[in-house]
């Protein structure tokens, strides 16, 4: 042990101004190191594990004598335990920094999980809509709160306000909230279970979503009020009332129809191909054309060699409230997407097609995944059947009070 030095005082140790080193007594080894900058500091100098070590205990004066006295106190007893304080101090700075780097809030974890896995949903939408639902009623409540201390408490402050009000945004909250955990998990952020799973856990809290949802289909037409409503659109001018049309008589969704590109088309067979991408079941899906979808196409412009079929004025596609617009002007109750259902109703109750017909014309998925495992084919020349007696019956303004005519009594098996 080093020969201890004499003690001296807090005015002694303030006058030290000239670099170098300076033993300051009491605890051997504790020194006052200053450098030629004038910045001054306090070493303790000591054998740690055979080997003469320089430990700091900080600057001076921020550090006063006494204090530096006490820490090389310390580190002296630590040492005589066979404790390395330069070791234990280093893993202490290492263990703060890992627990800094795990310290993520929850809205930078949503923020994480969509960046990451955007690259493989369909569209910048989808991102968007992900990132409204948890800034709109996650964030607010849980968006500062570490990811790691995010508990079912929490989870039940953001669902319960909405649950029986706005059921399926709720649950489809629920399963981002689960799923942005999930990924916390994975990438070490948290540990132990997921509070926000339904199965054995949240189902036991709140009310089953199909128990409190309410229904709200979109409006639409009746059947018998399509041909008067076709009749008057064709009336009318402009990009959206010929996108609307095509919409009607092809069944599509809105999106379908003004994402539309001319190389989709076929016009010698007759066939819209609407790619994987913008399916909404993620399937490519063939579109029988009926002639009047044809001629309308004839008489479209190409505008600047546009990929897109409908442009909207500006450029790009048309919005979506641009098709709603043209229903509005015409004071009709009832929105695009309701033509779909229009369809439908006319499918099941004015023809004999088959309802899985009707649907694949939809596009809509196989519920049955053992049905859906072992359908190969589209149906499609059944289909195109089908379709062109949708456009006849789209030609057609029924009487008031008129006799319904089945299309098609009888089927052929194809």
């Amino acid at each position: 042990m080093p020969k201890k030095a004499k003690e001296l005082s807090a005015l002694s140790v303030q006058r030290l101004t000239k670099p170098g080193l300076y033993a300051v007594g009491v605890v051997a080894g504790l020194q006052l190191q200053v450098l030629r900058s004038g910045a001054r500091s306090w070493v303790l100098r000591a054998m740690i594990g055979g080997k003469r070590r320089d430990m700091g205990l900080g600057g001076y004066p921020d550090v006063t004598l006494a204090q530096a006295r006490e820490k090389a106190r310390d580190a002296r007893a630590k040492i005589e335990h066979g404790v390395d304080p330069i070791a234990e101090r280093a893993a202490a700075r290492s263990a703060l920094a890992a627990q800094r780097g795990a310290e993520v809030t929850f809205d930078e974890a949503a923020r994480k999980f969509i960046e990451a896995k955007s690259h493989e949903w369909k569209s910048a939408k989808h991102a968007a809509q992900w990132t409204a639902t948890l800034d709109t009623y996650a964030s607010p409540i849980i968006g500062k709160l570490q990811v790691r201390d995010v508990a079912l408490a929490h989870v039940i402050k953001v669902l319960e306000p909405i649950w029986t009000t706005k059921t399926e945004t709720a649950t489809r909250l629920r399963g981002r909230l689960e799923s942005v955990l999930d990924w916390a998990t994975v990438r070490g952020y948290r540990h132990g279970d997921n509070p926000a799973r339904w199965k054995g856990h949240l189902d036991k809290i709140l009310a089953k979503p199909s128990k409190v949802a309410k229904v709200e289909h979109h409006a639409a037409l009746q059947v018998d009020e399509l041909g008067a409503f076709v009749r008057d659109l064709r009336a009318r001018d402009g990009m959206a009332a010929r996108a609307l049309e095509v919409l009607i008589l092809t069944a599509a969704r809105s999106g379908e129809i003004r994402g539309m590109r001319w190389d989709e088309i076929d016009e010698a067979a007759a066939v819209w191909t609407v790619p994987t991408e913008r399916m909404k079941g993620g399937r490519e899906h063939r579109v029988p054309l009926p002639d009047r979808v044809l001629e309308i196409f004839r008489t479209l412009p190409r505008i600047d060699d546009s990929p897109l079929v409908f442009q909207a004025p500006r450029g790009g596609q048309l919005s979506d409230m641009t098709l709603t617009a043209v229903m509005r002007r015409m004071k009709v109750d009832a929105v695009p997407h309701g033509f779909r259902s229009t369809f439908r109703d006319w499918a099941s109750e004015r023809t004999n097609y088959p309802r899985e017909v009707a649907e694949m014309a939809l596009a809509h998925a196989i519920e049955n995944k053992v049905e859906a495992a072992y359908r190969r084919g589209d149906l499609f020349e059944k289909r195109r059947r089908l379709m062109a007696d949708w456009a006849r019956f789209c030609d057609t303004v029924q009487p008031s009070g008129g006799e319904v005519v089945r299309i098609r009594a009888k089927v052929r098996a194809a």
